[in-house]
């Protein structure tokens, strides 16, 4: 972690730069951290939400910026002002974290993945499509009745999440 006049200089993570073509509202002082848009899976869903959360939130020099995108509808980054020395150290310590290890929260990450797929069984497939489903993977037809997608033997789940 280098330090320069008394500052901290974060390895992992760059200072924001306006780009080229871009017409929005700038974030001079701030480091972007991480990204999600409409169309992210579950573990950069997970290590948005569970790097927010390490952060303390929204505030005290933590802001989350939405935009809209032509192309993924979308775009929240959460960008950590250069004067909050504490969540700027947390912020890098994360980030070069995920240079070893994909999610930030596992724990967490394993949730989501689980609402996801409860979520898509429950929105997206009639009685009719549960108990096939169940039938083709060697589970009980009654399987079909639950609020949650049921699971192979091997543990793996009938629903894929991302």
């Amino acid at each position: 972690m280098k330090r320069a006049k008394g500052k901290y200089v974060p390895k992992y993570l760059e200072i924001y730069k306006r780009p080229d073509s871009y017409a929005g509202p700038t974030h001079y002082g701030y480091y972007p951290v991480l990204s999600q848009n409409r169309d992210s899976g579950c573990l950069e869903r997970s290590n948005f939400r569970s790097t927010l959360k390490a952060l303390g939130g929204e505030g005290r020099g933590v802001q989350v910026i939405r935009d809209t995108h032509w192309a993924s509808g979308w775009v929240e980054t959460i960008y950590v002002a250069k004067t909050a020395v504490k969540r700027l150290q947390i912020a890098d310590k994360i980030m070069s974290d995920l240079e070893g290890y994909p999610a930030v929260d596992e724990a967490d990450f394993s949730e989501l993945e689980t609402e996801i797929q409860a979520e898509t069984w429950n929105s997206c497939y009639d009685l009719r499509e549960k108990i096939r489903l169940c039938a083709e993977n060697g589970i009980s037809i009654f399987a079909a009745r639950q609020s949650y997608p049921p699971s192979r033997e091997s543990g793996e789940c009938v629903v894929i999440a991302d």
